[in-house]
């Protein structure tokens, strides 16, 4: 009995031992990574994340998604299939697993979201798959393009993103790849022609619980990180995680040193992330932004909208500085004050958003002012109605070659202004495989 006892306390041991170094593990990556890319083959200027989809010949498949801060889940381009043996999905397509409209997880996203557009039609248990024997999970799903509402079935789904140590991509052999396994959605293809070619999906990466952060587990902190390129021929990249984050040239310098920190706030029926602007300041003197002020970050409005008040008020305090030393030019839409900039430079004040704490994120010409032709650039703010609510978003022209982190966890947001001014860019992450 005795030896038997030791023996017992010998393995108890073993076990705690084997448990301890398990939570001492310290991983050698601290992020995950992928490219951003910019579009301009559609309506607007769009930006996606390049993820791998699924293992096949050998090799991941690779797929672009909108990036989406407001979604409250992923949908793509995918075909639900109960048996999912090797060879049972059609060639060129990506087959998924689909949730039971009995299963939790059906209640719990139909729940976790309102749309109130009226072409959405009602979610129903009635659709079954051939020889599954049980009902699947409609959803509603609206393109942030067109607003159009259709459905896709919910799914179990399988990415895959590359880990980074700040620097580069892939650590070693045994530290390559991350899995996410997240609840999403396979919608028709014919939900996806308003979008820019060669990208099929939207990436949710909101505060929803359904959203592709909520699948990002330990080690990882909860961190989103972007930076959006300003041009399609070199991408940008998106960090999630701890950091540090590195652009080139300056490999020993982290992009966190530059930035500055303002709270996020909750905002009722929505997922996406708001902060508080208490002015606008242009060369010294303030446009008046009243008290309470919401404003909403987007990722796919191009260009920040302003309440007609704000607005006009801009725009007269821009265009009063502006024009002393640049001549206006005949307005291009959708923007309301443009300058003829073929005899001059293009040198304006920048345009600073003032966040509580004293905290301001400067907007520079680079993203304040958008070269519509040759000899014609515009403020790139647009007039967003007198009604407009949230009464300020800013929009992913002023986002470009900017630096920007959303903590998840202690709900604060970084902002880095151009990154122009410190020599390098969104472009500049090196995606080459780590030695």
């Amino acid at each position: 009995m005795y030896l038997l006892l030791q023996l017992l306390l010998i393995i108890l041991a073993f076990i705690s031992g084997e448990h301890e170094a398990i939570a001492a593990y310290v991983p050698p990556y601290t992020s995950v990574v992928a490219p951003i890319n910019k579009h301009t083959d559609a309506a607007k200027p769009l930006y996606s994340v390049q993820i791998m989809t699924s293992w096949v010949n050998m090799q991941y498949l690779h797929a672009n998604f909108l990036i989406d801060i407001d979604a409250p889940f992923i949908w793509h381009d995918c075909i639900v299939q109960w048996n999912t043996y090797p060879g049972s999905c059609p060639s060129n397509t990506l087959c998924t697993g689909p949730v039971s409209c009995e299963e939790y997880q059906c209640t719990d996203v139909r729940t976790s979201y309102s749309y109130k557009n009226p072409s959405c039609a009602p979610e129903t248990n009635s659709s079954t798959l051939p020889g599954w024997g049980f009902c699947t999970c409609p959803v509603n799903v609206v393109n942030p393009v067109t607003g159009s509402c259709s459905q896709a079935l919910l799914n179990y789904d399988d990415f895959t993103m590359s880990v980074s140590n700040g620097r580069n991509v892939g650590i070693d052999l045994f530290n390559q790849y991350y899995g996410a396994y997240p609840n999403a959605a396979c919608a028709p293809s014919s939900s996806f022609t308003s979008f820019p070619t060669n990208v099929s999906g939207v990436m949710a990466f909101s505060s929803s619980p359904y959203a592709l952060p909520a699948y990002l587990y330990q080690p990882l902190k909860k961190t989103l990180a972007l930076c959006f390129p300003s041009n399609s021929s070199a991408p940008g990249v998106l960090f999630f995680g701890t950091g540090p984050y590195y652009l080139l040239p300056q490999s020993n310098v982290d992009v966190r040193t530059y930035l500055s920190y303002t709270p996020l706030l909750n905002h009722q029926d929505s997922f996406g992330y708001f902060i508080s602007v208490n002015g606008i300041v242009i060369k010294k003197r303030s446009v008046n932004v009243p008290a309470n002020t919401t404003t909403k970050l987007s990722t796919i409005d191009p260009y920040t909208t302003l309440r007609t008040d704000i607005y006009n008020d801009v725009v007269r305090r821009f265009s009063k500085v502006v024009t002393k030393r640049i001549p206006p030019a005949k307005p291009v839409a959708p923007f309301g004050l443009c300058f003829t900039t073929s005899t001059v430079g293009l040198k304006v004040p920048d345009i600073d958003f003032i966040l509580p704490d004293g905290k301001k994120w400067s907007v520079s010409v680079a993203n304040s002012m958008k070269q519509v032709t040759n000899e014609v650039a515009c403020l790139a703010f647009v007039d967003g109605g007198a009604t407009s609510e949230p009464a300020i978003v800013i929009g992913t022209f002023q986002f470009e070659d900017n630096f920007l982190e959303f903590d998840l966890e202690n709900s604060t947001f970084g902002f880095s202004s151009s990154l122009l001014r410190k020599q390098t860019s969104c472009s500049n992450f090196n995606f080459t495989i780590s030695p």
